[in-house]
């Protein structure tokens, strides 16, 4: 791939190329002996990278096949191996991915729809990392590559917090499974674990989580910079390389030009008064629509500022200790009780001025729609904002109404007018 000047780069330049130079590098250690891990994007890379195993996301391959618009060629291949369409899109994505890459290295030839695909090419994994904390379908989905692919399968299992704040034999179950995956690990690899380097990751993933937060921090600006729907696409770099510093350098680039353009009153719809609306959006992106999704808010000059969905990589924990390492992996939004869930998504509605309410009731994840409807009910009873809420899927266009969507978000825009 062709070099760039990180000093002189914008972000959105600093986003591209680490996204291809991570495929590259994996591509690379791949061909020279070394080892690949499919992992699910909220499961704990420090382990790996410490261990120098490259890093392939499934999930954020998907969303960008669905941003591409070219998930729903590999969903068709997941639709003829018998994956139902009640399953989660990403998982079928993925699956429809990885059959297409076992036919080329089965056979020696590129299937056509492999060949024909604008989807980030990525190798086959040497083993696979997941973790419970944000659904139980990724431990099936990855227990079903495992078994696919003959590779060996590390699993974090992570409680649901029935009550807040975590309790401590919850981090201290936790922290014993980081050991066994230690010792998987040094089994996998051949050679002791680098806790030097382990420590050297922890403390990279810290200051990248902290640039991503400083970065989000800059929607609750009125008026704002920043659009929320960047959080989407630069999501991709908290995902697939925050143990890496290829995050930390990104997000501290656009936090600069951010700060710069609040100070030249530049804001995200160019002048103060076109953002005339404030709105959270809850659940994860229509990838396969971000375009639609965004220009719709954004012809009726509503801004959206909140989301809890980039706070599921808000991973604080202090390097060196097991235990606050395991309670950043186990307190994600979606793995908490009701109450807490309701109250994190008031102060995040509350705390960016949000106006108005964006449900996506997403067929794909159900942990991200179940709770929408009661959330959303929970925030108006205290702040009297309206909401409205829209079908879709992350990655299977088919759900999706473009048509369905506009009236929803201009009837909110209507009900937030009266609220003025």
């Amino acid at each position: 791939m062709d070099p760039i000047n990180v000093n002189e780069a914008t972000s959105k330049e600093l986003l591209a190329y680490f996204q291809a130079k991570l495929d590259e590098e994996a591509w690379e250690k791949k061909k020279n002996g070394g080892l690949v891990c499919w992992s699910a994007s909220v499961a704990p890379p420090e382990f790996c990278v410490a261990m120098d195993i490259a890093m392939v996301y499934p999930e954020t391959h998907a969303a960008g096949a669905g941003a591409k618009k070219c998930s729903m060629d590999l969903l068709e291949v997941a639709d003829q191996k018998g994956y139902n369409i009640d399953i989660c899109s990403y998982a079928r994505t993925n699956l429809g991915y990885m059959e297409l890459l076992k036919q080329e290295a089965m056979t020696g030839n590129t299937p056509e729809k492999l060949a024909e695909s604008k989807a980030a090419y990525v190798p086959l994994p040497d083993l696979v990392i997941t973790c419970n904390n944000i659904c139980n379908t990724l431990l099936k989905w990855y227990e079903n590559l495992a078994k696919e692919l003959n590779i060996p399968c590390i699993i974090i299992d992570v409680p649901f917090n029935h009550t807040m704040p975590v309790q401590k034999h919850n981090k201290e179950y936790i922290a014993a499974q980081f050991g066994d995956a230690i010792k998987q690990l040094e089994e996998i690899c051949g050679r002791p674990f680098d806790y030097d380097k382990f420590l050297e990751v922890q403390e990279q993933v810290q200051r990248s989580v902290y640039w991503w937060n400083k970065i989000a921090s800059y929607a609750t600006h009125k008026p704002s910079a920043l659009n929320g729907f960047d959080l989407f696409n630069y999501m991709a770099l908290i995902v697939c390389a925050r143990a890496r510093d290829y995050a930390e350098i990104t997000f501290h680039r656009f936090a600069d030009e951010l700060e710069e353009k609040e100070k030249n009153g530049q804001y995200a719809f160019g002048d103060a008064e076109n953002e005339k609306h404030r709105v959270t959006w809850e659940g994860i992106a229509v990838w396969t629509y971000l375009g639609a999704t965004f220009k719709g808010l954004k012809n009726l000059g509503s801004l959206m500022v909140g989301s809890a969905y980039p706070g599921l990589w808000n991973l604080e924990y202090t390097p060196g200790d097991m235990e606050s390492m395991a309670e950043a992996y186990t307190r994600v939004y979606i793995n908490t009780c009701g109450a807490n869930r309701y109250e994190e998504f008031y102060k995040i509605v509350s705390n960016s001025q949000s106006e108005g309410i964006v449900l996506h009731l997403n067929r794909s994840c159900k942990q991200m729609g179940l709770l929408n409807n009661e959330g959303a009910e929970y925030v108006n009873a205290k702040m009297g904002i309206p909401f409205v809420s829209f079908d879709g899927d992350q990655t299977d266009p088919r759900v999706f109404s473009e048509a369905q969507y506009e009236t929803r978000v201009q009837a909110l825009s209507e009900m937030m007018d009266n609220n003025k």
